[in-house]
């Protein structure tokens, strides 16, 4: 599926952010996500997507791969759809 392109800057760099995050799985989870919503996200979520990609890469890891819980601040947020990504991922596998 062809994504179409992404015009508005923030945007822009929302998902350069989260596909270069740093580590090849934070470049590959968040990064895949942020991939398929950025053109999408709506106007009041994109705050919350450029806090989201502050957080380190270790720790965004962690929780998705269910090393250390996510804190509270995280749930019902946009890293519900980042985990989902994930889950849908590994049972490709």
């Amino acid at each position: 599926m062809t994504l179409p392109p992404i015009t508005d800057p923030r945007r822009k760099r929302i998902l350069y952010r989260a596909t270069h995050r740093g580590t090849k799985e934070s470049d590959a989870i968040v990064g895949g996500y942020f991939s398929e919503i950025a053109g999408t996200i709506p106007d009041d979520k994109l705050d919350e997507a450029d806090a989201l990609l502050d957080e380190a890469d270790l720790d965004l890891v962690d929780w998705i791969m269910g090393r250390q819980p996510v804190p509270d601040r995280w749930r019902n947020t946009l890293f519900d759809g980042v985990l989902a990504y994930y889950e849908k991922l590994a049972k490709r596998r």
